[in-house]
């Protein structure tokens, strides 16, 4: 399973393992649209990540943020602290419209530079980011022009990551894998690169 303070990546699977091709540097999105929420005084209800996106179509006027790509990885290093100033003077639907351009554009980067390294023509979107419109849009339209096609999940499946781990579960389970109770437990940051995909072809 995926941590919440882990939830920007870029994964592909080479025969039975994943294999990252893109990470997140010193904080995630989600870190960043929660603490962005908190700044401008926006609700939990029913998550923050969703009260900046409904903000965020009734923005215009794009404000140019920190933009930084390392090869294959994103750093969300300093957006926060230059937003927090901009709160001060610029509407609130602006830094929203802002931040979520800024954000997605470095994961769509990233994800057609992991596409053109893998020969992938395929892209999934999960996790909690991963319910935007706005980011399945931008990811959908980079991956037409690659003559490929995206799926995303909706909020039911892509807010809660136990979902995911109980389909994996399900997989192993039916391939022949299995685990006592006795032999169980719980790793926090459990990487998705360490788990052997048994179900997929060798």
């Amino acid at each position: 399973g995926k941590t919440r303070h882990r939830c920007v990546q870029s994964c592909c699977t080479l025969r039975q393992w994943w294999k990252y091709s893109s990470d997140r540097l010193f904080e995630s999105v989600i870190r960043i649209l929660d603490r962005f929420a908190r700044v401008i005084g926006l609700s939990n209800d029913p998550s923050p990540g969703y009260n900046i996106e409904q903000e965020a179509k009734k923005g215009s006027k794009y404000i140019p943020l920190p933009y930084v790509v390392k090869g294959m990885d994103v750093s969300f290093s300093g957006i926060l602290t230059q937003v927090e100033q901009l709160a001060k003077t610029e509407k609130t639907e602006d830094l929203c419209f802002s931040l979520q351009e800024t954000l997605f554009a470095m994961l769509v980067e990233t994800t057609e530079r992991a596409m053109a390294h893998t020969g992938t023509k395929e892209v999934l979107i999960v996790g909690g980011v991963g319910c935007n419109k706005r980011l399945q849009e931008m990811m959908t339209q980079m991956v037409a022009e690659r003559g490929g096609k995206v799926s995303a999940m909706d909020h039911r499946y892509c807010i809660d990551n136990g979902a995911m781990i109980a389909q994996a579960g399900i997989f192993a389970l039916q391939f022949g894998e299995s685990t006592s109770i006795e032999d169980s437990w719980c790793t926090q940051r459990y990487r998705t690169d360490q788990v052997q995909a048994i179900w997929r072809a060798p």
